[in-house]
């Protein structure tokens, strides 16, 4: 008899967005007329950077010629790719981050949780409350939790709670952790964390020899100055931090599949019986050994990310989702409604109204407006009574969607 990882018994029933879309699947079957603006899930919808299409498109060419084709590449990445990745991400900002501390992957999603192969059980984690689901779900399946409570709390992680009573910047813990997961700009608050707030939690996290996961998927979208793109900026994260960035929303990747971890050479964590171990080489053979790298034609459409045609066309795509954002914003205010992020991130995070759950405003937005979201409360018990609004979709779409919005608020 074959045995199951009793672990994946403890999730909640149905991860988030499949749920969503289950109901959202329900209703239009039984709605069939009504047309629904999916505002839930943060799936991009404009077309490709051309200069990153004309990249691929040459690659495809390369492979039909046998001088030119190729087969297996290294799994951590082409050089071409990482050393511009460092080149333009990193270096240029003042962060000394090498091509070969790059390892280019399908997803920053895949690599938030595939993290959790090269360290212990025994390590006291750390996450936001609300969090993106992923980096709890993930040390559940890894046996690093016990049991969820009645508010979907497991045992065994220390929450983070981000409210409006603290500005939605979560305060550093109060006991010692081992590994803390931070997100900036926020998914899915759509707050990013100012350099202030990220040197102290470098400051704190080399006090207390801890590990921060930091999650830089959305730095593209930031605007105020006084937020760092990279971990990397705050003097000493090399000592403690793993970053985590994707092609996904930056240059509409999300179909293409191109992300990148960064794990700095030195960066070390203690083994049981009490040695230092550097993570970059245990982060190598995991890498090397579960992954076959990412394709040689995809690669070459990240790396027309940097050059300046695709510097300017990734600028404008950018700027169209912000704007998508900066029209939600105003109008939901203009609807009445409390409403956070869409500066420095394509999200916008509201209040629901007249004190309904988040799921009773999930579905009446969606029956009475034909609107889908996402409910706060699937982000954790903290996001209860708040409502996720992403701005990845056309304007168009955007502009009807604050009507609807208005005059569901408005009765």
């Amino acid at each position: 008899m074959a045995y199951v990882n009793d672990n994946y018994l403890k999730l909640k029933a149905g991860y988030l967005f499949p749920e969503i879309g289950r109901r959202v699947s329900k209703f239009a079957k039984e709605n069939p007329q009504a047309k629904v603006i999916r505002m839930g899930i943060g799936d991009v919808t404009e077309p490709l950077p051309a200069a990153c299409i004309s990249a691929m498109h040459a690659a495809v060419d390369e492979m039909a010629r046998r001088e030119s084709f190729r087969g297996y590449g290294p799994e951590q990445g082409f050089d071409f790719l990482r050393e511009a990745i460092a080149r333009h991400d990193f270096q240029s900002r003042g962060a000394q981050i090498q091509a070969d501390e790059i390892f280019v992957s399908d997803g920053s999603k895949c690599d938030t949780g595939n993290i959790l192969d090269i360290l212990g059980k025994s390590n006291v984690i750390a996450v936001t409350d609300p969090v993106y689901p992923v980096y709890v779900d993930t040390n559940v399946m890894a046996g690093h939790t016990g049991e969820a409570d009645a508010g979907g709390r497991y045992a065994g992680l220390v929450y983070l709670p981000m409210t409006e009573a603290n500005q939605f910047v979560p305060a550093l813990p109060e006991q010692k952790v081992d590994i803390v997961y931070l997100c900036s700009p926020n998914n899915p608050t759509g707050m990013a964390a100012s350099r202030s707030a990220l040197e102290k939690w470098v400051d704190y996290a080399r006090k207390n020899e801890a590990i921060i996961f930091f999650d830089a998927a959305y730095e593209a979208f930031i605007t105020e100055a006084d937020v760092p793109h990279s971990i990397y900026e705050i003097e000493g994260a090399r000592e403690c931090a793993i970053e985590f960035r994707s092609f996904s929303k930056t240059a509409g990747f999300t179909g293409t599949r191109c992300a990148f971890t960064v794990v700095p050479k030195g960066l070390t964590a203690r083994t049981s019986t009490g040695e230092n171990v550097e993570l970059h080489g245990l982060w190598n053979r995991r890498h090397t050994t579960k992954f076959n790298g990412v394709s040689y034609i995809v690669q070459r459409g990240a790396e027309a990310v940097y050059t300046p045609e695709g510097q300017s066309q990734v600028r404008q795509l950018v700027e169209f989702y912000l704007e998508n954002a900066r029209l939600m914003c105003a109008g939901l205010k203009q609807a009445g409604l409390t409403v956070y992020g869409g500066v420095n991130a394509p999200y916008v995070w509201l209040k629901t109204p007249n004190g309904l759950s988040s799921w009773d405003f999930f579905d009446q937005l969606l029956s009475k407006a034909h609107l889908v979201g996402t409910p706060g409360s699937g982000f954790g018990a903290s996001g209860e009574g708040y409502f996720r609004l992403s701005a990845f979709n056309s304007r168009a779409n955007v502009l009807e969607a604050i009507e609807r919005v208005n005059k569901f608020v408005q009765g």
